[in-house]
Parts: C-alpha cells; sequence; structure tokens
C-alpha cells in the first residue's frame, strides 16, 4: 500500500502517466483475432501509410480502425502539438470485452449456444 497523504500519492501516480497520444474504443463489436488482423497489418507504419492501408481493406474492423487512427491524430495535434507528417503506429493492440450470449434453436428441442465477441481497440502513435 502506498504511504503518505492522498495527495502525494496522487501526484506520484500522475507523474508516471504515459502522454503518448493514442485513442481507445471500448466495447467493438469485432472479435479480437478479426481485429488483429487488421492492426497488425498498420503496427509501426506512419501515419499516412496506415490511413492508406485500413481505407482500402475490406474488412469490418479496418473502418473501426480507421476512425481510431483519425482521432489519435487529432489528439496528437491538438493535446500533444505534434507534427502530423511525423507520426507513426508506435502500438496498437486489441482487449478481450464481454461476450454475448445467444440461443440458436437446433433440431429435436436442442439449443446451440452463439457467442457474440466484443473487444477493446487501443492505438498509441507517437513521433518519429
Amino acid at each position: 500500500m502506498a504511504k503518505g497523504h492522498r495527495s502525494q500519492v496522487k501526484r506520484e501516480r500522475n507523474a508516471n502517466k504515459d502522454t503518448r497520444p493514442s485513442a481507445t474504443l471500448s466495447y467493438a463489436r469485432v472479435s479480437v483475432q478479426k481485429a488483429c488482423f487488421v492492426l497488425d497489418a498498420i503496427r509501426g507504419k506512419d501515419l499516412q501509410t496506415a490511413l492508406g492501408i485500413v481505407t482500402y481493406n475490406p474488412r469490418y474492423a479496418s473502418s473501426l480502425v480507421k476512425k481510431l487512427l483519425e482521432s489519435a491524430a487529432a489528439n496528437a495535434e491538438n493535446n500533444n502539438g505534434m507534427d502530423p507528417a511525423k507520426l507513426y503506429v508506435e502500438e496498437c493492440y486489441a482487449n478481450q470485452g464481454p461476450t454475448m450470449k445467444r440461443v440458436r434453436p437446433r433440431a429435436q428441442g436442442r439449443a446451440y449456444r452463439i457467442e457474440k465477441r466484443m473487444s477493446h481497440i487501443t492505438v498509441v502513435l507517437n513521433e518519429r
């Protein structure tokens, strides 16, 4: 447990805060595996190349990742004062979210479970 006054503890915790521009989409209705196909394609690329990749990618997750990239770029420009031409995708990952359970009727009174998976997608940019 942390020692000291509550304000000291908060000050120490905020000093270690990550200042890189990022954008997060929670509860995206796409599975982690399907989102990772798109994220693996843009990891490490510069911003313009990554936007070009997700614009012409036919997967559903690419439209979600495109919005995230544009949001993270706007955060970098407006909040951190970074140059959009120097930005690149430093980190991008998808974590598993909650799963909606649904029931599919089958023959002879049986029921199969359908799992509709969600994910939390995060994109972190940085300057070269």
